[in-house]
């Protein structure tokens, strides 16, 4: 397994570095991260780095321990609809997000969602208010409020409290993106079959587990996350070709990743003669050398992604056994064919 990791600041990083999981400052019922982060699809995940302007260029910084920056300039408090002057009795709060300390506010893509304080008598926290694109702003009574502020699958719970007069912050969410490829050993690409990739948490639960974080993510996506380091696993295909690694991701900066595989794409064959016609009402089994079952499948040409490696195949059709031993060579996608005067014995 070979990982090739780098920043769009063009650094070159040769070796993946710990860090510690950014801790909420509180807990409260959050929505599952596929409702963190803005209001439409394109917004939620972009396709690119050039469709995330802002990780575009940052350098970013260490980790931030406190989740509210200093006060940042307020406008007037109008209503957005009227553009008059807020009802007695609320006042205007005004927040904005930032991925580092010295990186620019984020001007879409981020959700916010304003909780109460305390818990009502059935036991939860009351949702007083959300926003969603940019910059939020809220008219809240005076007191103290939860606030979640998401982006993608980044976030974090700040406290904010609310007086009479405008309240101004600045939300630092420490977050960053990562931009996930794949291809064969020897940087050939993969332009037959499937990948897909799923990041976890890289620490294992009491179960022995690690937590999903975003998963069935494409070749190419930019996935936003907390800063931090994730397991990531690369699947070609739906069989045994897997590729594991450790990435990190800074804050304020896109961090792309390219994992190899070796692998290649097989189409199985009953035939009578070589090159003849396959053989339909097929069942297969393809094995590793000591009996474990890869994969199975039922067909004329069932076709499977392999990791590189050697494999037996046994074909049952019409109540006979026949058998075949091949290997899967890195990138070399083609056909096996089993004769059928290869008789399995009993």
């Amino acid at each position: 397994m070979h990982v090739l990791l780098k920043h769009l600041a063009g650094i070159v990083v040769v070796a993946f570095l710990g860090s510690t999981a950014l801790a909420q400052d509180v807990a409260v019922p959050v929505p599952k991260p596929d409702d963190l982060g803005a209001s439409n699809e394109s917004d939620q995940n972009p396709a690119s780095s050039d469709e995330l302007p802002p990780l575009d260029g940052l350098a970013g910084s260490g980790a931030i321990q406190g989740s509210i920056a200093p006060a940042v300039p307020y406008a007037p408090a109008l209503t957005p609809d009227t553009g008059m002057p807020a009802p007695s009795g609320v006042s205007p709060v005004y927040l904005v997000a930032r991925l580092s300390e010295d990186g620019p506010s984020l001007s879409r893509g981020v959700s916010w969602r304003v909780y109460a304080d305390a818990p009502g008598d059935d036991g939860n926290l009351e949702l007083v208010a959300t926003a969603t694109g940019g910059d939020a702003d809220f008219r809240l009574e005076p007191g103290t409020y939860l606030v979640h502020t998401a982006f993608g699958y980044a976030g974090r719970t700040s406290r904010v409290a609310v007086n009479s007069e405008v309240t101004s912050e600045t939300v630092l969410l420490n977050a960053g993106g990562m931009k996930l490829d794949a291809q064969f050993s020897g940087h050939q690409p993969i332009l037959t079959g499937q990948v897909r990739f799923d990041v976890y948490e890289r620490e294992f639960n009491n179960r022995g587990e690690r937590k999903l974080v975003a998963g069935n993510i494409a070749p190419a996506e930019v996935v936003r996350l907390n800063a931090d380091t994730y397991h990531v696993v690369s699947r070609y295909g739906g069989v045994n070709a897997v590729v594991r690694a450790d990435i990190h991701v800074e804050p304020g900066k896109l961090t792309e990743a390219t994992v190899y595989h070796n692998a290649a794409r097989v189409t199985l064959k009953l035939v009578n003669q070589r090159g003849g016609e396959a053989l339909a009402n097929t069942a297969w089994s393809v094995l590793t050398p000591g009996g474990d079952v890869v994969a199975e499948g039922n067909g004329a040409f069932p076709a499977f992604t392999l990791a590189s490696g050697e494999y037996q195949v046994i074909a049952r059709n019409a109540d006979k056994l026949y058998s075949r031993n091949f290997m899967v060579k890195t990138a070399e996608h083609g056909e096996v064919e089993v004769l059928t005067s290869s008789v399995l014995e009993n």
